[in-house]
Formats: C-alpha cells, sequence, structure tokens
C-alpha cells in the first residue's frame, strides 16, 4: 500500500509542479512542452528527484496513449475548410516531405556519426517527421494570428505524416534485425495497409460515433468519454492489422468536430483537459526516462544534426514539396521553420530499444537531445519567425467569449460575450440601438454583466467600460460587433499597413479600378471582377493576407466567406516618391 501511495504521490506532485510551470512559460519564452519535459528530467536520475525510471515499455504505452488523445483533440478542433487550402501541399509534406528529409539526414547521420548507413537511415527516419503534439499545442498558444494556408499546412501535415514515419522506422528496424526478409513488396504493402486502413477506419468510425452524439442523450460529462473511448477503440482496431491507428484517430476526430449537435461543446470542453494532462503526462514520462548525462555525451552530434535537419534537409525537401502549389517563398520558410520535434520522435526512438536494436541507446540519445534542440529553437522563436517572414496576420476583433445553446439535435443559438471597451463606439449606447444597426439580421442582447452583477435590461441603461454584453446573433456578424466593442481605430495604422488604405468592392471590375487609379493590367483582365483577377493571378486557393502587385499599387484580400470566396479587397497604394531638395 505504502508503495502505491507513493507512487501517487510522486505522480500527483510531478503533475502539479508541471501545470505550475506553465504559468512562467510565456514570461520566460520557452514553450510549455519543453517545460514539462525539463520537470520530468530534473525528477530524473540525474536531476535532484533521483528517481529512476528506464521502462522503456511503460513509456511507450503511455506515449501510444497519449498521442492517440491528442491527435483526437488535433481532429476535433480542425475545421474542414482547411482543407480547401492545404489537403493536397499538407499531403505532399506528409509522404514525400518526410522521405525527403530522413534521405537528406539519415545520409548526413552515417557519415557524421560513421555507423552503418541502416542505423543512419533509421536515426533520421526516427527524427524525421514534424510532431502533432508540439505543433498543436504551440500554434495554438503562440498568441500569432497565421495565414491560414501556413497553419492548416502545418496542422494536417503533422497530424497525418505519422503513418510514413512509422512505416520508415519499422522498414530501417527489420533491414537491421532481419535483412534476409526485408523486399520492397513487403514495405509497400505495409505502407498501403497503414494508409489505406488508417482512412478506412478513421472515416467508419468517426461516421458512427458522430451519429452516436446525435442520438444518445447522455449526462454531459459522458459525452466526452464515449468519444475518448471510441477513439481509443479505433487505434486499437486500425492497428490490430496493421492500419495506423493515430492517423485513424485523426480522422475520426475530424468527422465528429465537424459534424456538430447539441454533444460537441460538452465534448470539447471536456477533451481540452484531458489532452492538457495526456501532454503533461507523456512529456514528464518521456523526461524521467531520459539520462540527461548521457544525452550530453552525445551533444555535439545531435548539435549538428538538429542543425542540418532545420536548415537544410527540411528546408529542401518541403521547398520541392510545395513548389508545384505556388506558395511563396516566405511561406514556404515559415513552414521550413516550424518543423517541430515533439513526443513522436522520442516514442519512436523506444522502439529500437524494445526491439533489441544494436546501438538503440544511441539513437534513443540523440533524438532526445534533437528534439530538445527543435522545442528549445524552433517552438521559442515561432512568434519572432512569424513576423520576420511577414505570415502574421493583424490581430482581428473578436468576442470575448462564445457559448452555443442547443434547441434541438442541429439547431444551436450562438451566444456572443463583450466587453466594453473604454472610447469604443459602444460605450453610454443601449445595446438595443448596436442590435438596431443590423438591419434584416436577428441580433438581441440577453445579458448585462456589471461588477460581476446581472444588470436589468431597462429602458434607460446605458453601456458602461468594462460591462460584459451577451448577445444572440449569428456568426457573421460576430465580428463586426466586436469591432463596435473594442477600439480598432487605435489599430487602424497597423491594419491600413497590411491590408491597405482602401476597402473595395471584390466584384467591381478591374477595368474600372485601373482607370481611377491609373495603373495597366493585361488585355484580358479588364472585364473581370477583383475577385475573379485575384483568384487568376494567385494561381492557388486565396486566404486572408494573399497580395497580388498591380504596378504600384497591390491587392490584399482582407475577408474570406464560409464558401472560401473572396468578400472583402484592400487596396493599398504606392508610397509618393519625396521631392528633390531646392538648391
Amino acid at each position: 500500500m505504502t508503495t502505491i501511495s507513493t507512487l501517487f504521490l510522486l505522480a500527483g506532485l510531478l503533475l502539479f509542479i508541471s501545470v505550475l510551470a506553465s504559468t512562467i512559460s510565456a514570461r520566460l519564452g520557452l514553450p510549455l512542452l519543453l517545460l514539462f519535459l525539463v520537470v520530468g528530467m530534473l525528477a530524473g536520475e540525474d536531476g535532484p528527484g533521483g528517481i529512476l525510471f528506464s521502462d522503456f515499455f511503460t513509456a511507450n504505452l503511455i506515449g501510444q496513449l497519449a498521442l492517440a488523445v491528442i491527435l483526437l483533440d488535433g481532429g476535433l478542433r480542425t475545421d474542414t475548410r482547411s482543407f480547401r487550402v492545404a489537403l493536397k501541399p499538407a499531403a505532399v509534406l506528409a509522404t514525400w516531405g518526410v522521405i525527403g528529409t530522413v534521405g537528406l539526414l539519415g545520409l548526413f547521420a552515417t557519415w557524421l556519426l560513421d555507423v552503418d548507413w541502416r542505423l543512419g537511415l533509421l536515426l533520421a527516419a526516427i527524427v524525421g517527421s514534424t510532431d502533432a503534439a508540439a505543433v498543436f499545442a504551440l500554434l495554438r498558444n503562440s498568441g500569432v494570428r497565421l495565414n491560414e494556408r501556413v497553419k492548416s499546412t502545418l496542422e494536417i501535415e503533422s497530424g497525418s505524416n505519422d503513418p510514413m514515419a512509422i512505416l520508415l522506422v519499422t522498414v530501417m528496424v527489420e533491414m537491421l534485425l532481419h535483412p534476409e526478409r526485408a523486399s520492397t513488396a513487403s514495405f509497400a504493402l505495409l505502407l498501403l495497409k497503414q494508409l489505406g486502413l488508417g482512412l478506412g477506419f478513421g472515416f467508419a468510425g468517426g461516421l458512427i460515433l458522430a451519429a452516436l452524439l446525435r442520438r444518445l442523450n447522455l449526462a454531459e460529462g459522458l459525452y466526452a468519454l464515449l468519444i475518448l473511448s471510441g477513439g481509443l477503440l479505433i487505434v486499437g482496431a486500425a492497428n490490430l492489422l496493421d492500419g495506423s491507428g493515430l492517423l485513424a484517430v485523426y480522422i475520426a476526430g475530424v468527422i465528429v468536430g465537424n459534424r456538430r449537435s447539441h454533444a460537441t461543446e460538452h465534448v470539447l470542453r471536456v477533451m481540452d483537459g484531458i489532452a492538457w494532462l495526456a501532454q503533461a503526462g507523456m512529456f514528464v514520462v518521456l523526461g524521467l526516462l531520459v539520462t540527461p548525462s548521457h544525452v550530453a555525451a552525445y551533444a555535439g552530434e545531435a548539435l549538428a544534426m538538429a542543425l542540418f535537419l532545420m536548415l537544410v534537409a527540411r528546408p529542401l525537401a518541403v521547398a520541392i514539396g510545395l513548389w508545384p502549389f505556388r506558395y511563396t517563398r516566405n511561406e514556404v520558410a515559415f513552414v521550413s521553420w516550424v518543423g517541430l520535434r515533439g513526443a513522436v520522435p522520442v516514442v519512436l526512438a523506444i522502439v529500437p530499444v524494445v526491439m533489441g536494436v544494436p546501438d538503440s541507446q544511441l539513437l534513443f540519445d540523440v533524438a532526445f537531445a534533437v528534439v530538445l534542440l527543435s522545442l528549445l529553437v524552433q517552438g521559442a522563436t515561432i512568434p519572432a519567425a512569424a513576423r520576420l517572414l511577414k505570415v502574421e496576420l493583424p490581430p482581428v476583433d473578436a468576442p470575448h467569449d462564445r457559448r452555443e445553446v442547443w434547441v434541438g439535435d442541429e439547431a444551436a443559438l450562438p451566444l456572443f460575450e463583450y466587453r466594453v471597451t473604454a472610447g469604443s463606439a459602444a460605450e453610454g449606447r443601449h445595446p438595443d440601438d448596436i442590435a438596431a444597426g443590423y438591419a434584416g439580421i436577428e441580433v438581441r442582447c440577453i445579458a448585462i454583466v456589471r461588477q460581476g452583477c446581472l444588470q436589468q435590461l431597462g429602458p434607460g441603461v446605458r453601456l458602461r467600460p468594462a460591462d460584459a454584453v451577451w448577445f444572440i446573433a449569428p456568426e457573421e456578424v460576430a465580428e463586426p460587433l466586436a469591432r463596435v466593442f473594442g477600439c480598432a481605430g487605435l489599430d487602424l495604422g497597423r491594419n491600413a499597413s497590411f491590408f491597405g488604405e482602401f476597402a473595395v468592392d471584390p466584384s467591381c471590375l478591374a477595368g474600372d479600378l485601373a482607370l481611377a487609379y491609373g495603373f495597366a493590367l493585361a488585355p484580358d483582365e479588364g472585364g473581370r471582377s477583383l475577385r475573379e483577377l485575384l483568384r487568376q493571378r494567385l494561381g492557388r486557393p486565396a486566404v486572408v493576407g494573399d497580395r497580388v502587385s498591380l504596378g504600384g499599387f497591390v491587392l490584399v484580400v482582407r475577408e474570406m466567406d464560409g464558401s472560401g470566396a473572396i468578400s472583402g479587397v484592400g487596396l493599398k497604394c504606392p508610397l509618393p516618391v519625396p521631392s528633390a531638395a531646392a538648391d
């Protein structure tokens, strides 16, 4: 009993410290996942905690379970509209991108470590794929509003590249342990089974779980447990048949998350906490597993491999993979840089140890060091890289909070909370006056909270700074309403420098705009609308922030509607040329 109590005490203490450490991660500019790893390392064999933990099998079990939970949660929060702009390029990066990165890095590792080429390629395969846990966590908590094309590419790639990484690790382990059984046909069959069964189980399981959510009437907390248990069933079933369980659970999450029902909000709220628990627990356990003194012994080799991976191997693979899709050079550079390594490489590095591959401890220690460097260097520089490469969008006014009240299996009332900012257009007005500004659209104020107390919505009430105001309103007016409550005018200069000084109608003819401002167009472009002109010149699905130069002028995509059509265009004028000073 004492042993069990001690185990509970240690597990609770480590998680408690990890959660408290999250409060200082933003101040230190360090990724939260890195702090979880550090807590585990400090509690481990070489740290002040002195806990001896070398059970690779248990660590692998915890890692696989946590990855399934994290990918399920990531899928639940992935909007299928992002597939419009990033599915094909992300699929290329999840296949060719991994192969190209592993090939280049494998050659470098073989030369650097002076090992058998199969061992060098195995090490490269372990660290060759991006990590969904790191990408989802860091992109969504970095405070940076990224270009949708870039963000979606990174998220879809990280959620779907595990089958290729697992296949390459399996292939190299097989070639090291049983070279006589290795064949191209068997590897091709394994890849097809991984992808085919992963997609099949994911789609089928996702549709079943989504249907159950709509039809079952459960206690609120049980909906998330239903999805979680269903996700684990999908992972296990796919893995037993040599499919990719991680791909399957990600696809299932995407389907469930996009087939919204009365239970979806309950699922998302509970799954958020479960996913954080999975990330914290996994990274702490992996930190316990590693021996820092062993990792430090290969610090030079790991640093050289990490630099080659970040500056040569991934950038080349990404540049070749994204070339047909007409990404800008800055977008390619950012996608290359945010090739984050995290738990997946460490979990994959456990496989050779468990399988008894010679020199597998070397692989584990080097892979762990590469992950540390990736989180420390790449993870901590995401905001700076986004600003430097200009893939960051200006912040937008948004509701302070949003909820849904479901009044049927497929019918919901969206609720938005806004906070009154001093000097905003909402200050001193009655909420009904604000709602009346949206003629023909059902917008209604249902509550005002002032200093924590509910206020009566009488005719004489006037909004004050810091009031919390709740509206029932359709999604399309959520941001316009936010601009009324915020001080959008303070950011006008910044937004104008990005989107342009003028907003123009995307349906107006390009020829009319050219005539008004005096820039030249191709003969066949004058009769096109600005929306058509942008689509033609971009040659790819448009996203907010895309721009096209017209002489010294620039057309910028300001807004997109729900169907993926351009609904707002900005015109950026050339800077005036300063006149020469008089003699």
